[in-house]
């Protein structure tokens, strides 16, 4: 267990990591950081709850990132003002856009693949 929760750390890093630069560098479509996001999600849920199965941290990886997306919707003054932090932008976004709900999805189901991929039971 001490095993995955330090690939789970080190996936989460450097998912962060390549996030970030792909929002610094134009010539990255803005959905891959989209992509990139959700799959931190996983990551982060599967480093806190290693014990848990995939299909639940995927389930529950799915809520967090539609409910930031639909959180969008809300528009008072004290949210939008910190969406307009660096931190409140990278986290909780601007706009709610319905296509990055698609870019979740697969960020969040790129997260299983190599979450299965990496603990294979060998036989």
């Amino acid at each position: 267990m001490a095993r995955q929760r330090t690939i789970y750390f080190i996936l989460t890093g450097l998912i962060i990591i390549l996030g970030l630069l792909s929002r610094k560098y134009s010539v990255v479509p803005l959905w891959v950081g989209d992509v990139l996001w959700a799959t931190m999600i996983y990551f982060m849920l599967r480093f806190f709850y290693v014990q848990s199965t995939i299909r639940n941290i995927a389930v529950v990886s799915i809520i967090i990132c539609y409910a930031i997306e639909f959180s969008q919707l809300y528009k008072a003054e004290w949210i939008n003002s910190l969406r307009h932090t660096f931190f409140g932008r990278m986290v909780l976004g601007e706009t709610c856009l319905w296509g990055d709900l698609v870019s979740y999805t697969a960020g969040i189901l790129i997260g299983v693949v190599i979450d299965r991929l990496a603990f294979r039971r060998r036989a």
